[in-house]
């Protein structure tokens, strides 16, 4: 483990103490996992875009095509 001293504003100090208190869990392991939250989208949002620019619209729309186009089952619409 490592530890960091950071700065927070007082406000969101006061925020996250409150929440950390009301979940029972430790101020450090609130901030530990929401840090670990974003920094997981984050990751996310750049696999997506490397993922989104190899893609083609072409070869998109050829798989689209191959999809038959029906009605979707009563579970599905959006009535």
């Amino acid at each position: 483990m490592t530890t960091m001293n950071i700065q927070l504003p007082d406000s969101l100090y006061k925020q996250a103490a409150e929440l950390a208190k009301k979940e029972n869990i430790s101020l450090e392991q609130l901030v530990s996992s929401a840090l670990a939250e974003k920094v997981s989208a984050w990751m996310t949002q750049a696999y997506l875009e490397q993922r989104a620019a190899r893609g083609a619209r072409q070869k998109f729309r050829q798989a689209m095509d191959k999809v038959p186009d029906v009605d979707p089952d009563a579970p599905d619409r959006m009535d």
